[in-house]
């Protein structure tokens, strides 16, 4: 028994170094495989997205411009209307009256004028008599054709083409020059874009346009494709026309605004949309899948496996995401590195050693975008609106005495 248990403990020390080994062995698992790959290089056109909200280039309330009692309504609520239709009537005798007071003013007045324009040729009247009579009949005139005037205001024209709101005011009730608002009309064709842009893209396109890679938009008519919150494809096509001159120092964002095509008249002021304005066009980019980039604080990093086998961080700089997935990065990458794409969650630390597999990243086609070149121009959206809505002028004609016919 002395001798079996002399064994035992000769054997013990034995048999704990064993175990120890093999825990250790346990201990220490392979290094875990992670898929890297190269980023993708290929040449884009690039779109930054933006929200914002339609707004009419041409607002108008229509107000009364005599004081009068409104006799009568001649469009329908909301109807498209051109420049110079009539709108409404104000009761016209009133000034009808002062017309035919004026003009018999005005016809004695001449009268009186010309008398005394022979009685001078004959040197029986003297230059103080005459300049009065003359003084006379420009005032005589001069009555006369605000009373004209007047009595042409009683007549309410459209003063811009659009869409036109209700009535606001009744017919028989009172309506007080320069005071009473009629009606409100909007122009919808073409129409306003506006949005809110962030600094960073402004910096970003300002350095681009000092480098001779894109124009500014703040004096260049950069292309914009516009949709609807129930669309899907951008197909409202357009052109930028300002950029404001100071950030906003609340929110950090400076306005900005498009004119945009609305032949269809589908746009309605007031109505939100998602832009996208053309950034550098057919430049060669530096692309990785959106789900490996990572953030760190406000700053954005990628793990890239060195040539030990070893998963190190590379601080990036992205810019805007394409539709595959794709997001453009600006900074931080020259193209060799050998980025993790998959597998990420399985790093636990920097420099932790992994089993790099190699895999190559895949370009998606984009979904279609119009046409940068056949955008319409600025000029053209606004010389097709006029011509299309031209009316001929009510503008009062002046005879060669410049009284108004």
């Amino acid at each position: 028994m002395r001798d079996r248990i002399w064994l035992i403990l000769l054997l013990l020390p034995f048999t704990l170094a064993a175990c120890r080994e093999e825990k250790q062995a346990i201990a220490a698992p392979a290094p875990p495989e992670v898929d890297v790959a190269k980023p993708l290089k290929h040449r884009i056109t690039e779109w930054e997205d933006f929200t914002g909200r339609f707004q009419a280039v041409q607002r108008v309330d229509v107000r009364a411009r005599v004081t009068g009692y409104l006799q009568e309504k001649k469009f329908k609520d909301g109807q498209f209307v051109k420049k110079g239709d009539v709108l409404y009537a104000i009761d016209p005798r009133s000034f009808e009256f002062e017309v035919q007071r004026s003009r018999a003013q005005f016809d004695a007045a001449k009268r009186s004028y010309s008398r005394a324009d022979s009685l001078r040729e004959r040197q029986v009247i003297s230059e103080e008599e005459y300049d009065r009579r003359l003084k006379e009949l420009e005032t005589a005139q001069a009555a006369l054709n605000v009373a004209k005037l007047n009595l042409g205001f009683t007549k309410v024209t459209a003063p811009i083409s659009g869409k036109i709101s209700n009535d606001f005011i009744d017919v028989g009730n009172l309506v007080r020059e320069n005071d009473t608002i009629l009606t409100r009309i909007v122009s919808v064709d073409p129409i306003y874009f506006e949005f809110e842009g962030s600094q960073a893209s402004l910096l970003k396109y300002l350095r681009l346009d000092r480098k001779g890679e894109r124009p500014s938009s703040d004096h260049a008519p950069n292309p914009i494709a516009i949709k609807l919150l129930d669309e899907t494809r951008f197909e409202h096509r357009g052109r930028m026309n300002f950029v404001d001159n100071i950030v906003d120092s609340g929110t950090g964002t400076i306005r900005a605004r498009a004119l945009v095509e609305n032949k269809t008249t589908l746009i309605y002021p007031g109505l939100f949309g998602r832009a996208r304005l053309m950034g550098r066009s057919n430049f060669e980019a530096t692309l990785l899948p959106e789900k490996v980039i990572n953030t760190d604080q406000d700053r954005k990093y990628v793990y890239v496996v060195n040539d030990e086998g070893k998963a190190e961080r590379k601080y990036i700089k992205p810019s805007s995401m394409l539709d595959n997935g794709l997001v453009i990065i600006e900074e931080g990458l020259d193209g060799t590195e050998r980025i993790v794409v998959d597998g990420i969650q399985r790093i636990r630390q920097v420099g932790q050693t992994v089993a790099p597999k190699e895999t190559t990243l895949t370009w998606q086609e984009l979904k279609a975008m119009p046409d940068p070149s056949t955008f319409p121009s600025i000029a053209a959206m606004k010389s097709e609106a006029q011509s299309t809505k031209a009316r001929t002028s009510t503008t009062p004609i002046r005879t060669q005495t410049g009284e108004i016919r």
